[in-house]
């Protein structure tokens, strides 16, 4: 009798042991699932808005001047510090216009109800000849001219955001002319719906924007 006990107990343990498995396993593979569907909804949430993008500004992306990504904060649109500004100013330059009108009418068609965030960023060379105190003055102005732009061309001022970063966010190393020549630029971020207004995101890394602007 006390043997069947035994038997009978270990046999228990062992079904109890496989349903929590299973559980497990199933519970897991949701999470999956659930990851999966979140990742191709963003994708999706920016497609359009990336061809569009892609498709307008084809010739300034072949030029490497611009270009076009999705990340964790959203879809990505890194412009070259010389399609902008001279070097030390923060004053567009009027062959921007064209370019920045072409984002702004895509935003307007494609992403009206996403917040835009507008970053600012430099190379790490130290302010010497200009009237900023510091590279972080000059990425914060610039940004501040791409969104007052981006505002007089009928972007929606409560979607609008801008910061600037100075030389602490490179996306290369500064230890060569092209490396800062990389560093040197402006990121417009259509931010996913799901963000907040005003939420800040972390910049990244990211070797795809660098390599595209070789």
């Amino acid at each position: 009798m006390k043997q069947r006990f035994v038997v009978y107990v270990a046999f228990c343990s062992l079904a109890f042991l496989s349903s929590g498995c299973a559980l497990i396993f199933q519970s897991q593979r949701r999470t999956d699932m659930e990851k999966i569907k979140t990742l191709e909804k963003e994708l999706d949430e920016f497609k359009n808005a990336k061809l569009a993008l892609e498709n307008r500004l084809a010739q300034e992306i072949n030029d490497k001047n611009v270009s076009v990504r999705t990340d964790e904060k959203g879809l990505v649109i890194t412009l070259a510090e010389k399609v902008l500004f001279d070097s030390g100013k923060a004053e567009l330059k009027e062959e921007s216009y064209p370019i920045l009108d072409k984002i702004a009418q895509i935003i307007k068609e494609e992403a009206a109800g996403n917040d835009i965030g507008i970053e600012g960023h430099t190379d790490n060379e130290p302010i010497a000849h200009s009237k900023w105190k510091s590279n972080w003055e000059l990425s914060s102005h610039r940004a501040l001219s791409v969104l007052y732009y981006m505002e007089n061309q009928g972007i929606d001022s409560k979607k609008l955001s801008a910061n600037g970063y100075g030389e602490f966010h490179p996306i290369t190393d500064n230890g060569t002319k092209d490396g800062k020549r990389l560093n040197r630029r402006v990121e417009i971020v259509i931010k996913k719906l799901q963000q907040g207004p005003g939420q800040a995101t972390p910049v990244q890394k990211s070797s795809e924007s660098e390599e595209e602007l070789k």
